[in-house]
């Protein structure tokens, strides 16, 4: 059933498309408790599909504001990104204050998306004017088809092929490389990787192998660890390549949680950091500023990145359009030079 142009959707339209009462819809759509989740949902996806007032009856964000963002964070590897994790702390803190600086107000969802259907609800059933969703776990065709709709949204995350959604986020592939490149510069011949699969941490990757490749120096797949956002996982996996016997003198991490993880195991083995092993993170988060010794980081501008979040959501340029923020290799004690 859809409804015609002629006229506005009423609570009744919604009532009759949703097979509720007209008490229920109001319920819903005021986000009461007494309403179920799937219930609201459901009606709020109906709401927004059939282009509902909202605004003629309830405020959208707090009286005056220019509007409201909701902020998401997908699913990766079966279970919500870590919220946790320092970046993404220091992220969200950034998106706030451009937030406040903008006039509007900004939420966290507790929905995790780990479907195009999931990325529907996360975009409509909040009476936000458009989302953020922090990374794009392996939702990036999800993300293409939610393009098609009229929800905005703006994902931080990596520039990919095919994407017809806006995206912003730090040149990887040129990150990961420049980090590589510095310690192959300092005479680091045996450097490993460590770092994780999502797409953002993939291109760091691919610049680790280019910038090897460049310098004529063999790509060991020993040396390329995989592990997850977690600081422990990362002191693991370190840990394992020394117990097994594998020779290196840098490490490249694909954040600086890991970065950090990766130099608490050198530390346990007996190694000093860069004497011995030389190491390079990603993000420059606080605690790179503050660990023993500072970690040499590439920066990402989480200041420049939530400004840039922000106003995406309100800007009326095309949503497909790919926003790559410039990145900064940051030499502190951890590299040596």
């Amino acid at each position: 059933m859809t409804l015609g142009n002629a006229r506005k959707t009423t609570l009744e339209d919604l009532a009759r498309l949703a097979g509720v009462s007209v008490s229920t819809v109001s319920r819903a759509l005021n986000d009461q408790p007494l309403i179920s989740s799937r219930t609201k949902q459901r009606i709020w996806a109906l709401a927004h599909e059939h282009d509902y007032p909202f605004r003629m009856s309830m405020p959208a964000a707090p009286i005056g504001s220019e509007g409201s963002i909701v902020v998401v964070t997908p699913h990766a590897h079966g279970r919500p990104l870590p919220l946790s994790h320092p970046f993404f702390l220091e992220l969200l803190a950034s998106i706030g204050e451009a937030a406040r600086a903008r006039g509007c107000d900004f939420t966290v969802s507790h929905v995790s998306p780990g479907s195009y259907e999931d990325l529907v609800i996360a975009s409509t059933t909040s009476r936000a004017t458009g989302a953020i969703f922090l990374g794009q776990g392996e939702l990036h065709e999800a993300f293409n088809r939610l393009a098609d709709s009229n929800h905005p949204f703006v994902v931080w995350g990596a520039e990919l092929p095919g994407q017809r959604y806006r995206s912003i986020g730090s040149d990887n592939l040129f990150g990961g490389r420049r980090a590589t490149s510095h310690l192959l510069r300092l005479g680091r011949q045996r450097i490993a990787f460590v770092g994780g699969t999502d797409p953002e941490a993939e291109q760091r990757r691919r610049g680790y192998v280019q910038a090897l490749e460049e310098a004529g120096v063999d790509v060991d797949p020993r040396l390329m660890v995989t592990v997850e956002f977690e600081l422990d996982h990362a002191d693991a996996a370190v840990s394992h390549m020394i117990e097994d016997g594998i020779v290196f003198d840098g490490i490249v991490a694909s954040s600086d949680l890991l970065a950090l993880g990766a130099i608490q195991a050198l530390k346990r083995a007996g190694l000093e950091t860069p004497r011995d092993v030389a190491v390079v993170g990603y993000d420059d988060m606080l605690l790179s500023r503050l660990s023993t010794p500072k970690l040499t980081t590439i920066r990402q501008d989480t200041q420049l990145a939530g400004r840039r979040l922000v106003s995406s959501v309100f800007d009326s340029r095309p949503r497909m359009a790919v926003d790559r923020l410039p990145t900064e290799l940051v030499i502190r004690e951890s590299c040596g030079g």
